[in-house]
Parts: structure tokens; sequence; C-alpha cells
């Protein structure tokens, strides 16, 4: 990697002299399949020199933390003395970063200490195991109920040693604790249900007292008691109109965004796209339904697929990964949950499009509701959402208000 990155002979043969040569060129090699430019490797490939000199890697035992900022600082009050840097504060947070980095990749780092480990971990791992292996949970959904086990079992554990010593006040304490934090009701009540199925698991295992689970309160929510909050099929198209630019962002965001608005498709749905999922010569698109546990297969809208195909050929970067979609700068990576949420709520603000959430799920939201409004049965925008019945879409009828009026306004009087 060395010979690619350096042309002149003195500096290639002074990166090739120098410590720990081998583990370097391997590191760089390495960030090199991750798709990063050459300038980004030829500046860590600079400060790896640099680490491997001030840090002692022939005796081949485990780097700490403490050890790399030590060497840090001492590099830093080096650049100082000789006048190369005003502050040493830049090239002390160089050297942690590239040298953490390549120490975790080499396997050299000391394991992290862990101060607070987490609480019951062996209760939680076998109450995961349940809802994977017996529930049939999907990933997502066990992944959000094992978050606000933790965050309460990091709340109690503190005064509590065991599960059995966990009482129904403890559990009230921490609920009205979160409310007075600022949590709303639907997240109160959403751990309040994660804390009351691991406690029924729990009284399934003998692990505590029974009768805890079904003690558990949580504010009532009402049924459909809000309406789903998707933008305007006008300001829908607004919103696609607007990412029109050439820029490898403005590109994929386009293609993400019609994903979500036309299909009415989940953000992780999107996030999990392959580009093996996309059948050119059928013009079929498959989805995978995490929920469901399903495929479920779509014909290439014209658009859409035009605003794919402009992204594979113009935006999306040169990689090994087969995820659709990934990030534009190195590292690339699929995006994260989070990375798709900034895509449409970064372009839905300038428009000062006014909707409760700004997260992918609104143009879910939005495409139900313009379905309805064009017509489409109960049944038919269910189907087009991936709903398993028709049970879960019925309160999109609640917004479909031109049809409500004419109900509302249909003369019974010639019946009775």
């Amino acid at each position: 990697m060395f010979d690619t990155l350096f042309t002149y002979p003195n500096v290639l043969a002074r990166h090739e002299a120098g410590p720990a040569a081998e583990e370097r060129n391997r590191y760089l090699v390495h960030r090199a399949s991750e798709g990063i430019a050459r300038t980004t490797l030829l500046r860590i490939a600079a400060e790896l020199s640099v680490v491997a000199r001030w840090i002692d890697l022939a005796h081949g035992k485990p780097v700490t933390l403490q050890d790399i900022d030590a060497a840090a600082r001492r590099w830093a009050d080096h650049q100082q003395r000789r006048c190369r840097a005003d502050s040493g504060r830049w090239s002390r947070q160089l050297f942690i970063g590239v040298a953490t980095a390549w120490l975790r990749f080499l396997g050299q780092l000391a394991d992290l200490p862990n101060d607070e480990p987490d609480a019951f971990a062996d209760n939680i791992k076998d109450f995961s195991a349940y809802l994977l292996d017996e529930r049939g949970l999907s990933l997502t959904t066990v992944h959000n109920r094992l978050w606000h086990i933790k965050h309460f079992f990091q709340t109690v554990c503190r005064s509590c040693g065991s599960i059995a010593q966990i009482a129904i006040g403890d559990i009230d304490a921490f609920l009205s604790l979160k409310g007075k934090e600022g949590w709303c009701r639907v997240s109160i009540a959403t751990s309040a249900k994660a804390i009351r199925s691991f406690f029924r698991h729990a009284e399934m295992r003998g692990w505590c007292h029974r009768g805890i689970a079904a003690a558990i309160d949580a504010p009532r929510l009402f049924k459909h008691e809000g309406l789903p909050s998707g933008p305007a099929w006008n300001d829908v198209q607004r919103l696609i109109a607007s990412v029109g630019g050439t820029d490898p962002h403005d590109v994929r965001d386009r293609a993400i965004l019609m994903l979500l608005a036309v299909y009415g498709l989940r953000s992780g749905e999107v996030r999990k796209l392959r580009i093996d999922d996309l059948d050119w010569t059928n013009e079929v698109i498959t989805i995978e339904r995490p929920k469901q546990r399903r495929i479920q297969y779509y014909p290439f809208v014209t658009s859409v697929g035009d605003a794919v195909l402009q992204y594979l050929q113009h935006g999306r970067p040169h990689c090994a990964r087969r995820e659709l979609f990934v990030t534009i700068r190195a590292p690339i990576r699929p995006l994260s949950a989070g990375a798709m949420y900034h895509v449409v709520s970064s372009r839905l603000e300038p428009l000062g499009i006014q909707v409760p959430h700004h997260g992918p799920h609104c143009l879910r939201h939005a495409c139900a509701s313009h379905l309805v409004s064009a017509g489409l049965s109960l049944k038919e925008v269910g189907d087009h959402l991936g709903h398993r019945s028709a049970y879960a879409t019925r309160i999109y009828a609640k917004v479909d208000l031109a049809g409500l009026r004419e109900v509302a306004d249909f003369d019974l009087r010639g019946l009775t």
C-alpha cells in the first residue's frame, strides 16, 4: 500500500523502514477497501508513522486508553516545543483517534473498563431468546424492548441486588421519574409494556414474586386518539421536487424519499434493501417485511426506477457493499436509522412543511392517506403497506374526511 500512496523514493523508504511497517500497511489496505479517499489515506498513513514511533508495540501487550492518551500528550508537547502547532489540542485528538482505531484493528487495544456492567445480563439474555425464539418477534421489536429493560435496571440495580428484591414501588417510582424528566405518555406506556413483559417472563422462570407484572400501571392511551400525522400529498410532491440536484447526497436522498412516499415503506425496509433486490429485467423490487416475516414484490414505478438508477450510476460510491443505500463519504457503510431520519427531516424543515413528526414514517402515513383519498379500499391500502390484516389499516378511514362528510350529509329521512 505504501508504494501506491507515496511516489517520492525518500518518503516511501521512510514509511517502509519505520516501526510496525507491516501492521501499518495492513491497516491502510483495510481502510482503502472501505472506499476511503486517497487524501484521507495519506493523512492516516502520516499519523500512523507518528503513532508507531511514540507507542511501542514490540512487547505485544494490549495498549490501554491511558497509554494512548499519555503518548498523545507527549507528542502534542513535542509539536509545540518545535513550534509546529500553536495548540496541542488538534495534534492530540488526531493522534488518539488514529491510534485507537489502528490498535483496535490489530486486536491490541485493551478492553475498556466496565465500571457499570449490565445488571442481570444473563436474565436479559434469556428474555431476549424467549422473545425471538418463542414469541417470534422481530429484531427491531426485541431491541426496543431490551432498551427499556436495560434502562430500567440501570436505574434500580443500585439498590436491588437481585430481581426478587424489585418491588412494584420501584417500578412505579421509575415510571414517575421518567414523566418528570419529560417523557410523554406514549413513551412511558411503551416502557411500562416492556417492563411488564419482562416480569411476566420473570414470574414464569421463578425469578421474582408472582403478581408484579399484573400490578404495573401505565398512563392510559385512548384507542386511535391521534390520526396518522403525515404531510399532505401536495407537500410530498413539493418535497420530492425540491431534491433535484446532481450532488450525490441529493441523488441518493431523492431515491430514498420516493421509495418512502410511493411505496409507503418503513425506514428499516429501505435501509435493508440490497442491490440484489432490484430486478431490472422484470422491473420488480423485492421488499423484506420483517414484521410479517415474508417477502413482498412491487412493480417498479417508472419515476422511482429512474431515481434509483440515477443514484446507482451517479450517486452511489464504488464499494463492495451490497446494501443499496450507503454513506457518501468514507468509511462507506449502510445508512443508520438516524441517517434515514436526517434525510427526511432535513428536507422537510426548509420547505416549512408542518407535521408533528419529521421522520421517514410520516411519508408512510402520507402514502396511506393519499391512497384512501384516491378511492382505494382499506384492503387495497393494507396490501400496499404490507399489513397482515385490515385491522391495522382501519385507522386511515378516519383520514378520509371527504368521505366522512358525504356520510354526514347523507339524508336518511326517506328511509325512516
